[in-house]
């Protein structure tokens, strides 16, 4: 069993679910009370969107890339980030860090060929929803990635940052984030939402929204598992 490395803190409300789904999931496999050995390196939500936003990528891998240093000096055989944003610097990230690292997007887009879906929509902050980072696997595996209007993409990455990193979930901002998502059902036609952001469960988990959801956060978390547990 690999010992896992994973950069929390991005956000703490992810971090959390992250741990829980981790080690139970691993258990449930096990099939007997057992808590796998794991080390999270905590860092700042804020620093990573401050950074991505601005466009600092030099910033960013080199602040993530200590995270892993740390992690790997910790034992880490394998390493993964509780969020999608970082997945901005991903492969430089892999380039220089020594160990395998489990890439959230690639765990998404690999679900939805599984589901068979052609199209589908994308919210997350503002980096993720703009760059193409998260859309090109999707793109070359022939599925076609849509986002909302700006103001609406404005509208999710503020609140994600300002409410969702913070573990508040106001009524009226869920229900407008799921009235984006019904906006592009209903003009683009998409068969999914993806939820590109490790907090964005907090507003879809006991509401209902307009096509199927795809939780990056829960798919990454079973990966992760399968990850710790080959030989």
């Amino acid at each position: 069993m690999k010992k896992l490395g994973l950069i929390g803190g991005v956000g703490p409300e992810s971090t959390i679910p992250y741990y829980k789904g981790i080690v139970y999931g691993v258990q449930q496999k096990v099939g007997k009370p057992y808590f796998p050995n794991l080390t999270i390196e905590s860092l700042s939500t804020f620093e990573v969107i401050r950074m991505s936003s601005a466009g600092n990528l030099d910033g960013l891998t080199a602040y993530l890339l200590q995270g892993f240093r740390n992690l790997v000096a910790a034992g880490a055989e394998v390493g993964a980030m509780a969020c999608n944003t970082g997945h901005l610097v991903f492969e430089a990230l892999q380039k220089e860090v020594p160990i395998p690292l489990i890439s959230i997007v690639e765990t998404a887009k690999k679900e939805a060929q599984k589901q068979g879906y052609q199209k589908i929509g994308l919210i997350g902050t503002q980096a993720t929803m703009e760059e193409d980072f998260f859309k090109a696997p999707f793109r070359k595996a022939g599925i076609d990635v849509v986002v909302p209007q700006p103001s609406e993409r404005t509208f999710i990455a503020d609140h994600i940052e300002k409410e969702l990193e913070l573990g508040i979930v106001k009524e009226d901002t869920a229900q407008e984030v799921l009235a984006i998502t019904s906006r592009l059902a209903q003009d683009q036609q998409i068969e999914a939402i993806v939820l590109g952001c490790t907090e964005l469960p907090m507003i879809f988990t006991g509401r209902q929204a307009a096509v199927p959801v795809l939780d990056t956060m829960q798919l990454h978390i079973q990966t992760l598992v399968s990850a710790i547990m080959e030989d």
